[in-house]
């Protein structure tokens, strides 16, 4: 990593050292998010992966062009929401 110093505003520090403390991580930490986020990085931490997401797209449209499977359920959806009472 590089070292950076960097003015902030008093405001930004009270900020910073709340949520750093309320999410548990560094100060640094939220810096270097915020930046990935403001310059468009194509890895932000905790963000959703869309090449994971397109494969499991494909992975579920398999399994829709399967169809159902025979023999398996022996329920329907409205017997789930059926009064047990």
């Amino acid at each position: 990593m590089i070292r950076k110093q960097i003015y902030i505003e008093r405001r930004h520090e009270n900020l910073l050292k709340r949520l750093a403390q309320r999410l548990g991580c560094s100060e640094a930490e939220l810096i270097r998010q915020a930046l990935d986020r403001s310059l468009g990085s194509d890895v932000i931490p905790g963000a959703p992966d869309l090449e994971v997401w397109k494969r499991e797209k494909a992975f579920i449209r398999r399994l829709i062009a399967q169809g159902p499977l025979a023999g398996r359920r022996r329920w329907t959806r409205d017997e789930l929401y059926e009064d047990k009472h």
